[in-house]
């Protein structure tokens, strides 16, 4: 089963410094239809004003994936990193037992990012911070995987994250009938089943045994492999 989310009816909030859209129900936007899918809890595609940025906030027992689409990010956290994300870049946090960070864009133009939540296996484990640029090779480019296969990121659940640049043509997604997916589209044009897909997109995957997807623009996306 297929269920479009189109990007015009997630939660959007704006406010001064911050411009949000809300995949799945966050802060004062909430649906009762749309309050995750299986382990997946948030995708905020966030655009960030220059100088400004979200000060010292708290996290714990969730797997937070960033992924740098424009900009560049300051962070800063209890773990004592100090680190700079560049456009092209992810960063993952396993918030665990707990931590506080901050996130600041002390550029002149606007960050653009995606923020991910997912919820662990396992809650009340060591806090761990990891970062990595992926070669942007066309394709499909693992990002996060249970044991950290390919050089992806170690994620406590069992959850695979995939980053898809397609040209053009068709690709098929790694979908189990015994699974569920999710699928972001970050830019171009997709189609599946009849539906057309534009940035901003979603795709809720319920037991799908295959996937192929159809690149009528060059495209790029995220897929979320997920039990």
């Amino acid at each position: 089963m297929l269920q479009h989310r189109p990007a015009d009816a997630r939660g959007h909030v704006k406010f001064g410094w911050l411009d949000t859209w809300h995949t799945f129900s966050f802060g004062s936007y909430h649906d009762p239809r749309y309050m995750g899918h299986s382990v997946l809890r948030v995708i905020n595609d966030d655009f960030i004003r220059a100088h400004s940025g979200f000060d010292t906030h708290g996290h714990r027992n969730m797997e937070i994936l960033t992924c740098m689409l424009q900009g560049t990010l300051s962070h800063r956290d209890s773990m004592g990193h100090h680190r700079t994300l560049q456009s092209g870049e992810w960063q993952m946090l396993s918030a665990g037992q707990g931590i506080t960070h901050s996130e600041m864009n002390h550029g002149d133009i606007d960050v653009h990012l995606l923020q991910i939540w997912l919820h662990p296996q396992q809650d009340e484990t060591e806090p761990c911070y990891q970062q990595k640029t992926f070669d942007p090779k066309p394709g499909m480019t693992l990002i996060a995987s249970p044991d950290a296969h390919d050089d992806s990121f170690k994620i406590g659940q069992d959850v695979y994250v995939w980053q898809g640049r397609i040209a053009a043509g068709t690709v098929e997604l790694p979908s189990s009938a015994k699974r569920l997916g999710w699928l972001h589209v970050i830019q171009g044009e997709l189609g599946t089943h009849g539906l057309v897909l534009n940035p901003g997109d979603g795709l809720a995957i319920t037991h799908e045994q295959a996937l192929t997807l159809q690149v009528t623009q060059a495209a790029e996306f995220i897929f979320f492999d997920l039990p």
